[in-house]
Parts: C-alpha cells; sequence; structure tokens
C-alpha cells in the first residue's frame, strides 16, 4: 500500500480526559465510516494542554484518568481497525515531569510507539521533559514520522527525517485559547509549507480548535501546497489521501542528498583566478 487515508481532526479540548476521549473515539468512528485508515488529533487532545496558563498545576492533573481515557481511545482504534495518533501528556515516575507525547496506536488497539516532544518552549520546560528519540514507522509502503508544534521552528529537525527517507510527517499543533490574532496566524502554516515542499514530505498539520485558534488544521502535498484546510476555532474532520504515487514539482529533489551530506554547492568548482579575485571586476 503506497497510499492511504487520514482522517485530520480538530476540537476544542477540555482538561477532563474522560470527556475528550469520548470526542475522539466518535471521531474514530466517524473516520472508519469514511474509510480512513489514521486518525491525527493535535497536541495534548487527550489530557489538555498542561503548559497553557490556566491549566491546572501538575499536582492537580488526575493521571489515572488520562490513562482510562488513553484505553478508551485504544479500545476505539482497534474496534475501527485503524491507526490513531493522539497527543497527551504521559507521566513519568515522580517528581519528574511529564512527556508531552503523541501515542501511536496500531489498528489492533496496541500502544505501536510513543513519540515524546524533544524541542520545548519555555513555557513547556517549566511543565514537560523533553524527549530524545525520532519515531518513524511504516503505514504499508508509506514510511512517517510524529512531530510536535514548536518543533516546526527547526528545520534540522525535519532534514534529519528527510535523511532516514520519512515521506509523511504527522504534526500536532496547539496554538489555541489565545486572546486573538497574533505572529502564529501568519506563519506558522506557511512554516510548515515551506518544510513539506523543501524535504517533499506529505504532511498532516492539525491544531486545536479551542477559541481562539491562531490557525486551522491543514493537510499539505509534497510541493508545499496547502490541499485542503479546516474552518478555523470549529470542530470538524477532514480526509485526504496520501499517495507517494504521485509526483510534485521538487525543485530542489536532484540535490536535496548532497545538500544533506554537506555540500554547500552544487556542479564543479573551478580553481580560477578571477573566481579567487573576489573584490576585482
Amino acid at each position: 500500500m503506497a497510499k492511504f487515508k487520514v482522517a485530520s481532526v480538530q476540537f476544542a479540548e477540555t482538561y477532563n480526559p474522560l470527556h475528550n476521549a469520548r470526542r475522539i473515539c466518535r471521531f474514530i468512528s466517524a473516520a472508519a465510516v469514511q474509510g480512513a485508515q489514521v486518525a491525527h488529533f493535535h497536541e495534548c487532545a487527550l489530557s489538555g494542554y498542561l503548559a497553557h496558563p490556566k491549566s491546572p498545576s501538575l499536582d492537580h492533573v488526575d493521571f489515572d484518568a488520562v490513562r482510562t481515557a488513553l484505553g478508551m481511545v485504544r479500545r476505539s482504534a482497534r474496534e475501527a481497525g485503524m491507526w490513531v495518533v493522539v497527543g497527551s501528556a504521559h507521566a513519568l515516575t515522580p517528581p519528574h515531569r511529564p512527556h508531552n507525547s503523541l501515542y501511536l496506536i496500531s489498528p489492533d488497539g496496541k500502544i505501536a510507539d510513543r513519540y515524546d516532544k524533544r524541542f520545548l518552549t519555555p513555557a513547556d520546560l517549566k511543565v514537560f521533559t523533553p524527549g530524545d528519540h525520532d519515531v518513524i514507522f511504516s503505514i504499508g509502503q508509506v514510511r512517517c514520522a510524529l512531530l510536535i508544534c514548536y518543533e516546526v521552528r527547526f528545520p534540522e529537525v525535519y532534514r534529519r527525517l528527510a535523511s532516514k527517507g520519512v515521506e509523511m510527517v504527522f504534526q500536532s499543533f496547539h496554538n489555541a485559547y489565545v486572546s486573538g490574532p497574533g505572529i502564529h496566524d501568519k506563519i506558522m502554516r506557511q512554516t510548515m509549507q515551506a518544510h513539506a515542499g523543501m524535504n517533499y514530505f506529505w504532511a498532516s498539520a492539525v491544531n486545536s480548535a479551542g477559541r481562539y485558534s491562531s490557525y486551522p488544521s491543514i493537510f499539505v502535498t509534497p510541493d508545499g501546497a496547502i490541499a485542503a484546510s479546516l474552518p478555523r476555532n470549529k470542530s470538524g474532520m477532514m480526509l485526504n489521501e496520501v499517495d507517494t504515487s504521485l509526483k510534485f514539482y521538487d525543485a530542489s529533489g536532484p540535490f536535496r542528498r548532497s545538500a544533506i551530506a554537506g555540500a554547500m554547492h552544487n556542479g564543479r568548482c573551478l580553481k580560477d583566478p578571477r573566481s579567487d579575485d573576489r573584490r576585482g571586476v
């Protein structure tokens, strides 16, 4: 299978994991009915985003409820027979701070892997412990990876994934419950488009729909174009197909591998005195 359908889902999560799980499970069931093989949810969709100024303190987070909620999502994934990527805080051994994670749930309802956000915002660092690993996996013949929000600021992450043959990125965001428009409205989708186009990735970029949401969820093709988008500040789901047999515009494609390997030019450089004399005319 070199293609599959992705259900990219956004909704306004709460700090009640069981409530969030019930909504997630309904979306999973609806996605399965529409023929999706993967359901993708935003950062901390299950637990609520604990680095928000109005979030509960870690002492008041019910991680038993988070685990119960995760069990509900796993059962729903198994019943639907589909992959699920869902964001949540993941408890560590006290007194260590939790990870900000994406659970990768396989169609049999098992946790196939867990991605822990590696680059944390200053607010994240007060609440979360960074991770230290890539999560790369295959859905059929398509090589996929997981990323979270702030990591969009670090092109090195995407180049690393490109060097490992990744073709599809599931990136979960949480830029929501803010007071109104800001810089994120203007740059976040565009930055995601640039990473997709420069590295020839498909991308599902899912944000929370909590009002006010800085930008809506998007689905990006390997040329960097937004193929589909959900409405801002409104819960919903869109289905898009990843098909790696399709060919897209890829300007840097012929030289991407050599650039990743460290070559800062292409073609053959010459030894010429007029080239060496950089102040001459």
